[in-house]
């Protein structure tokens, strides 16, 4: 058997791409962690040489698959709890984990590294960006059941102005017992926390999630 250096350096590539990826999504504890993103990169990697190795009329026609194989793969993280949907980020971070193997197969080696680089920053600095947006700034979508909805907006339109928080109502529901407001709320984090007490404490209001 001949060994070639060239695809040892690119599978280590691969695994070292893959555990800084895998490092940062498990610190923040996420679905995909450290060995899927080492798995799925590596995995990516093999695939591209095999394509290539292969050859013939069609070069490309594995490497082709990937995508649509990860495709599935990061649907599976991503899911909805109650009005907010999460995990797009890991899904995007298992889509790219994927698109920088293929390009350590290719023997893209500076488009790997760099990309690399790039989106370890995107990550992690970029999330106290995100934070300070999310702590000045924020919007929520609010399903709140209620016994009196004529009452529950003369007290909203009061409360929502003493908090400065911009209000939308965007549908209006009923089920078997009680009326099921559906509302868009926009303003500071710690204003919209208060908001969260305001209707815990709201004798109208029977339940809401956000």
């Amino acid at each position: 058997m001949d060994f070639d250096l060239e695809i040892a350096f690119r599978l280590v590539l691969s695994f070292m791409i893959g555990t800084a990826l895998g490092i940062e999504r498990e610190y923040r504890s996420k679905a995909a962690g450290l060995r899927t993103m080492i798995v799925i990169c590596l995995g990516s990697t093999i695939f591209t040489e095999i394509s290539i190795s292969i050859g013939g009329n069609s070069p490309d026609r594995i490497a082709s698959n990937i995508i649509t194989g990860i495709g599935f793969l990061g649907a599976g993280v991503i899911f909805k709890d109650g009005l907010t949907i999460s995990g797009i980020t890991t899904a995007t971070t298992i889509w790219i984990s994927a698109a920088l193997g293929m390009a350590v197969g290719a023997g893209e080696y500076m488009i790997a590294v760099v990309s690399s680089v790039v989106v370890l920053i995107v990550l992690t600095a970029f999330e106290r960006v995100k934070l300070l947006i999310e702590n000045y700034h924020q919007v929520r979508t609010y399903r709140i059941t209620l016994q009196n909805q004529e009452l529950f907006r003369q007290v909203l339109t009061e409360e929502a102005s003493r908090l400065n928080v911009r209000y939308r109502f965007e549908r209006d529901l009923k089920n078997e017992t009680h009326q099921v407001l559906i509302c868009e709320f926009a303003g500071r984090r710690e204003k919209l926390d208060q908001l969260n007490d305001f209707l815990k404490t709201n004798s109208v209001v029977k339940s809401y999630d956000y």
